[in-house]
């Protein structure tokens, strides 16, 4: 099997808007921007001091952006192959790296891994170490399916219904919620960050710039500068799991 050995979480936001977003995920993650690199200075690295790197940005041409994953492994184009025959589609062959499309049509990217293993430590009582895959009803059982053999991660229930878990082994630094969503309507993802307060990390959040859009009893949506939307949940920082007292994690 070829096993992931790290994983990214890609921040994707329109490229006019992409300074604004840098400023703003630099700041709530606790890291600095890396060199740009593409053809138009469209991708950096957010990197944090003393550990590897976790998080991506991407200036994308349409669209609000959203969220993708990056698996990193040591034969890249092994794992486009298994991907393919669970049912993803090839999107970009870049020889080294591809791009592919979910069943259920979520992007996602096979990369090489480059060595590394030590995730960051959390950041102001927060961890971006999630991203959330929004799947419409029809596909859900299917998508679940798909990620689950293609990533070989422990899969478990939710805290609700519409919530299924995929957790990486120990060490690897971004975990995949799958969402059902309520009605038929295109893919998207979101990040998510575990936050030991969510009322603090709001406002520290909101200081930055953010916005929240709607408050839950365990969670809150937000929108960074760059009009993307992401969650703040309340799940442990280390662990990323719920707090003690609850019955099931998220």
């Amino acid at each position: 099997m070829n096993t992931i050995r790290w994983t990214y979480a890609f921040i994707d936001r329109p490229a006019a808007r992409l300074a604004g977003a840098l400023a703003f995920w630099t700041a709530a993650t606790g890291t600095r921007p890396s060199e740009p690199r593409g053809e138009q200075g469209e991708f950096m690295t957010l990197l944090p001091d003393g550990t590897d790197a976790c998080v991506k940005l991407q200036g994308v041409a349409e669209g609000a952006g959203g969220a993708h994953l990056d698996l990193c492994v040591e034969d890249p184009a092994a794992l486009a192959r298994a991907a393919r025959d669970l049912g993803a589609d090839l999107v970009a062959d870049h020889g080294d790296w591809a791009v592919l499309r979910s069943p259920a049509g979520q992007l996602f990217c096979a990369v090489p891994w480059h060595g590394e293993t030590v995730r960051p430590p959390v950041a102001d009582g927060s961890r971006l170490d999630q991203v959330c895959l929004d799947v419409p009803p029809s596909g859900y059982d299917a998508e679940t399916a798909f990620w689950a053999a293609l990533t070989g991660w422990e899969l478990r229930e939710g805290s609700l219904p519409e919530f299924r878990v995929l957790r990486p082994p120990a060490g690897l630094p971004v975990r995949i919620l799958l969402q059902r969503l309520g009605d038929e309507r295109p893919p998207s993802a979101h990040l998510d960050l575990a936050c030991a307060d969510i009322a603090e990390t709001r406002a520290r959040h909101e200081r930055l710039g953010a916005t929240r859009v709607h408050q839950g009893p365990h969670w809150a949506v937000m929108r960074d500068p760059a009009g993307g939307t992401y969650c703040l949940t309340g799940r442990d920082p280390e662990t990323g799991g719920l707090p003690a007292a609850a019955v099931r994690e998220p």
